[in-house]
């Protein structure tokens, strides 16, 4: 082979040694960074109503009857869930004159058709020291109902309703839940224990988010209702009811307070 040709050969072979080398020193292409995912919405709150204002009122008592004690000696686990004595929840008074578990509700006035988000939050009942918690609240029709046992013991949630379907299921160990959910309208449902005779709940339904329970002093707030008339309705459990008729107007709260006498 000529001295020449040789020569070609080499300087051919360097140079594709020299791009081979080029290529495996060469940084590699950086990889896209991986898309965050995003996290799912928070679940928007239920906007209030265009010009919306507040009912506010507190719910009075002449002559309170104190509560009596409640005898859970039947059932040693109940008994034994309890350090002080138990009082019955018929009528709740703060000493001065105001009564709680008054279930207060918009009975009429609200436009017809009105569309109610329905909220995701389940509503509770829970049997705890052989009880149910809370004694009286109001949910909308299609909320979902979670049903708790809290205690050690055998309880069973009756639900003696009329407009919706009755239904009596047991629960006989600590930590059981089941759900339940109302389609229709019904003031007030009330939730008896078979087993333990002196436990009670009460569940007012509706379409509307327009009600509220007094609190121990006797108050109660509907918020966000829009500007018009109505008829509001004040229940208790063995008090009967009340009605009053109010009017907001557009950011101006109003006033409505009932006042409840012993039954005769």
């Amino acid at each position: 082979m000529s001295k020449h040709r040789i020569a070609c050969c080499l300087a051919l072979s360097a140079g594709l040694m020299a791009a081979g080398c080029a290529k495996k020193t060469e940084a590699p292409a950086e990889a896209p960074a991986p898309v965050a995912e995003a996290p799912a919405p928070a679940e928007a709150p239920a906007a209030p109503a265009a010009g919306g204002s507040a009912v506010r009122g507190v719910v009075s008592y002449a002559n309170g009857d104190p509560d009596t004690p409640i005898k859970m000696d039947a059932d040693p686990v109940c008994a034994g869930l309890h350090t002080t004595p138990v009082q019955t929840e018929k009528v709740i008074t703060d000493g001065a004159g105001h009564l709680a578990n008054v279930f207060v509700y918009v009975k009429a006035g609200l436009p017809a058709g009105g569309n109610y988000p329905v909220p995701a939050t389940p509503a509770v009942i829970d049997q705890k020291g052989c009880q149910y918690l809370p004694h009286v609240q109001g949910v909308m029709v299609g909320q979902k109902v979670k049903i708790i046992n809290s205690d050690p013991t055998l309880h069973n949630i009756h639900a003696h309703a009329k407009a919706n379907p009755e239904f009596n299921q047991g629960q006989p160990f600590e930590g059981m839940e089941m759900e339940k959910v109302f389609d229709k309208v019904e003031v007030m449902i009330p939730f008896r224990c078979d087993v333990h005779p002196w436990m009670a709940s009460y569940m007012g339904v509706l379409e509307h988010p327009f009600f509220a329970v007094s609190k121990a002093d006797g108050s109660f707030e509907i918020p966000n209702l829009p500007p018009g008339s109505y008829t509001l309705e004040a229940w208790h459990e063995s008090l009967g009811t009340q009605t009053a008729d109010v009017t907001v107007a557009a950011g101006a709260p109003a006033d409505a307070n009932f006042s409840f006498k012993p039954a005769a």
